[in-house]
């Protein structure tokens, strides 16, 4: 692994250490917290579509999944919260192997559409089953509890989801330097040579599918928590394209350009918030120009132009 990764994983750190004190008040710390959410949803994420180069437009689905998991097991059934996330990253993980092997069978559009599908069904599911998940109004969500302690401040939550997302960004770096990542870049790069070379293209697409939908259900958990509360939002189609979005913004098979993208386009409808009625355009806009003048994202475009490897 190049010395310069270990380098950016220390400024992250350095950077998540100093943030909470350099923030002027909650509101930045709260948007501070959305973003490493975010990056750490998106992170999962980038290892199926930037580096495996399969396309997922239901992730928000396992999101959901996750969410509601910690929302229905401890208010309907007094499960621990912490037993109540685990069991919903166990069920994402094996709906996502379930249907991962018929999925992939499918290729390009086909397969956008039938991970698109997927992600409209869970969210279907979450509003329809009202007697358990309040339906379209959504429930609350109890306090997350840690050895005895609670956790309620912002601050708290701060520090718990800071060491996710650099357990996360440690996780995804060693994973792409292992034989399992130059699986996923030899899949990603031609199918057909990566079975000539003996590589097992099915069982490595379902293994980072499940994977990244395991992250995507912690993270739902993590974020029900923080917020005290879950709607069918957390599945929305619309949230899917959002995180697809900022795999692409920041820059595929790149773990900091995921991170970038997450910042970028977490803290960008805030700054815009000012045009009034215009925001939606502006953003737009500004999306178009990041395609058009960084086509590879924001990090690999950079890194290609000024000669430095990530």
């Amino acid at each position: 692994m190049q010395k310069n990764v270990y380098f950016g994983l220390l400024i992250v750190i350095a950077a998540l250490l100093v943030l909470p004190f350099a923030v002027p008040n909650s509101f930045y710390l709260d948007l501070v917290i959305r973003m490493a959410i975010n990056a750490t949803i998106v992170l999962g994420l980038n290892l199926l579509i930037g580096f495996a180069g399969q396309i997922s437009l239901g992730h928000a689905g396992f999101l959901g999944i996750g969410a509601y998991a910690s929302a229905v097991l401890p208010t309907h059934f007094g499960w621990h919260p912490l037993l109540a996330m685990l069991a919903g990253a166990v069920a994402t993980g094996l709906l996502a192997a379930l249907v991962a092997r018929p999925i992939f069978k499918l290729k390009g559009h086909y397969l956008a559409m039938a991970t698109l599908g997927l992600g409209i069904i869970i969210n279907i599911a979450l509003r329809n089953e009202a007697q358990w998940t309040g339906g379209p109004d959504g429930m609350p969500v109890s306090a997350m509890g840690l050895f005895g302690f609670e956790l309620s401040s912002d601050k708290q939550w701060y520090w718990v989801i800071a060491a996710l997302l650099v357990a996360s960004i440690w996780t995804s770096l060693n994973l792409i330097d292992s034989p399992f990542g130059r699986a996923l870049r030899a899949l990603h790069g031609s199918e057909v040579a990566s079975q000539v070379v003996g590589v097992d293209v099915v069982r490595y697409k379902v293994a980072i599918f499940v994977l990244s939908a395991v992250f995507a259900s912690l993270m739902g958990s993590v974020t029900a928590h923080y917020i005290g509360f879950v709607s069918p939002n957390f599945a929305d189609f619309f949230h899917s394209i959002e995180l697809v979005t900022m795999v692409v913004v920041g820059g595929m098979a790149s773990v900091y350009g995921s991170l970038i993208g997450a910042i970028l386009l977490t803290a960008l409808p805030q700054a815009l918030a000012t045009f009034e009625g215009w925001e939606t355009v502006v953003f737009g806009a500004i999306l178009m120009g990041f395609m058009i003048f960084l086509p590879r994202g924001i990090v690999p475009t950079l890194a290609a132009k000024f000669g430095k490897g990530e």
